[in-house]
């Protein structure tokens, strides 16, 4: 199979592309996959040092005011239409895949102008504008959200989940002395992603005594642009009792498989992986992302019991600590959360979207 994805702006849209990609690889001996994105976007990175082929065009998202920024985003379009058909035509895809991000448009868009069959996937419950898009020209929208659906032609959808989910299920468990924790003890783990969250970060320190009283113990994840700061902040903090305050955590689904509760984020890669492994979670949606959409995200689990919704506006050391404590002191709603969680989760994601790839192909 000859495969052309693309995707970019965000690890949200350049991570499911390469899970699925991984997935193609071990099902596919003559898989060739060319990867489209653009030339000052994360994905260039993160792809090139996969190893993967890569081309670039240039693209734009439009402003949401009147705007001569607009303008120019047109003639961008329609140039990068052009290029992406000189690609299309060069490497004779079966099949093109876009994971989101404004790269997608002028990709996916010239596929479906020269009858290649096309997919998009769409990783959040409010979809973005350029997937919305795409949806007129597609064959297939591949949704990871329930809450989705409803923006897209019927006809269409397709519910899939995020590829991510896959290679997450298959997870190795580290043990909790990979991170110096007690293996007798309960843990909750908090974290705004890499580069840390302020007002999460801020609520768990003024309530820090606390936690250091708590019968469990707290990885405090600060991500590596606050770590200092905090750490300069808070007297002997190598000394603290149970409270482990860490800059940032590699490979964290190793560790999450151990977690009894995580506070954090909900953006959509992220839900895929706490719900492949069934991980109870505390979600405090980001209010400065576009259209809000990871409030949306969160509501799809939290709505339906598999973890607990703490707006940010609702935020304060007190509020997080009542929450977090009377989660932990409850061990059946603990386990609630973890069953639902993990029946809203859909560990075969990457395989069912090669499902649906092979049979657009086949309908051609």
């Amino acid at each position: 199979m000859r495969v052309l994805v693309t995707g970019g702006g965000t690890g949200g849209h350049i991570y499911p592309a390469l899970a699925v990609i991984r997935a193609l690889q071990k099902v596919d001996d003559h898989l060739e996959v060319l990867y489209i994105g653009t030339e000052k976007g994360l994905e260039n990175e993160i792809v090139t040092r996969e190893g993967l082929p890569f081309k670039h065009i240039e693209i734009a998202g439009f402003k949401r005011s009147l705007s001569f920024e607009n303008v120019k985003t047109i003639m961008k379009f329609f140039k990068a239409v052009s290029i992406s058909k000189k690609y299309i035509k060069e490497f004779q895809p079966d099949v093109v895949v876009g994971t989101g991000g404004y790269v997608c448009g002028p990709v996916v868009y010239s596929a479906s102008r020269l009858k290649v069959p096309t997919i998009i996937h769409e990783q959040n419950s409010l979809p973005g504008v350029t997937n919305k898009f795409l949806s007129r020209y597609v064959n297939k929208v591949a949704i990871c959200f329930e809450e989705a659906r409803p923006y897209f032609p019927q006809d269409k959808v397709v519910l899939t989940g995020n590829p991510r989910a896959t290679e997450v299920a298959g997870t190795l468990k580290l043990g909790k002395s990979a991170l110096g924790l007690d293996p007798h003890k309960k843990t909750v783990m908090i974290s705004g992603g890499s580069r840390g969250a302020e007002p999460i970060n801020e609520a768990f320190i003024s309530m820090i005594k606390k936690y250091e009283a708590a019968e469990y113990e707290v990885v405090f994840v600060t991500g590596n642009k606050h770590y200092e700061g905090i750490k300069n902040r808070i007297e002997d903090v190598e000394q603290l009792k149970n409270v482990h305050v860490l800059p940032f955590i590699n490979n964290m689904p190793q560790y999450l498989v151990n977690i009894d509760l995580f506070v954090g984020r909900s953006g959509a890669t992220f839900l895929a992986e706490v719900t492949a492994l069934g991980v109870p979670c505390i979600l405090i949606p980001s209010p400065y992302v576009t259209a809000n959409h990871q409030e949306y995200n969160a509501r799809s689990l939290t709505d339906h019991g598999g973890g607990v919704l703490l707006l940010e506006k609702e935020l304060t050391g007190e509020s997080l600590y009542r929450e977090i404590d009377r989660i932990m002191k409850d061990s059946q709603l603990r386990l609630n959360m973890r069953n639902t969680s993990k029946e809203l989760g859909i560990p075969d994601a990457a395989y069912r979207l090669i499902k649906v790839m092979n049979e657009i192909i086949e309908e051609k």
